[in-house]
């Protein structure tokens, strides 16, 4: 039956939602990391049970399925890394770093799916992890954000704390 002698309702022509994208390369995460992504698969998990127990909606099954299998992913491909030395800016460290004389910020280099940058946890792969990593405390970076370019002197260097 050709599309035009359908109804509006009817979503069967329909191309199903791609999967989340998994981002490129290893998948770090640190063991707070590996917690948070474990606590994920559990509530999608749950969630699907209970899409799956109240009155069938299959759009919403679907969506739960398909986070689930993201977080399944990511759980099956993490890698914990080891606690850094805290001697350089790598995966695993906090990093104070100043802008300006009167401007330091802190940052841990996290995980993707742990990064929150309003909490101060950003990715080892955005840009600014990308600027600092390798250096040491006394080591000035040339970071260009916003059209303009920033020096970035790295004051402090420490493993993330555990909780």
């Amino acid at each position: 039956m050709s599309v035009a002698f359908r109804r509006e309702s009817d979503e069967e022509h329909l191309e199903p939602r791609p999967d989340l994208p998994i981002p490129p390369g290893p998948n770090l995460v640190t063991a707070r990391g590996l917690a948070l992504i474990a606590q994920q698969a559990s509530d999608w998990e749950a969630r699907l049970d209970a899409a799956l127990a109240a009155v069938p909606d299959e759009a919403a099954i679907k969506e739960v399925r398909r986070n689930l299998r993201y977080w399944h992913a990511r759980r099956a491909t993490a890698q914990v890394a080891p606690i850094p030395d805290g001697t350089t800016v790598a995966f695993g460290t906090r990093v104070t770093y100043a802008r300006d004389e009167d401007d330091t910020q802190t940052v841990d280099l996290v995980g993707e799916d742990e990064a929150t940058p309003a909490e101060g946890r950003i990715a080892f792969t955005s840009p600014l992890a990308r600027a600092l990593m390798g250096l040491v405390p006394g080591d000035i970076a040339a970071f260009r954000a916003g059209g303009r370019t920033t020096d970035l002197d790295v004051v402090a260097v420490a493993p993330i704390p555990v909780d």
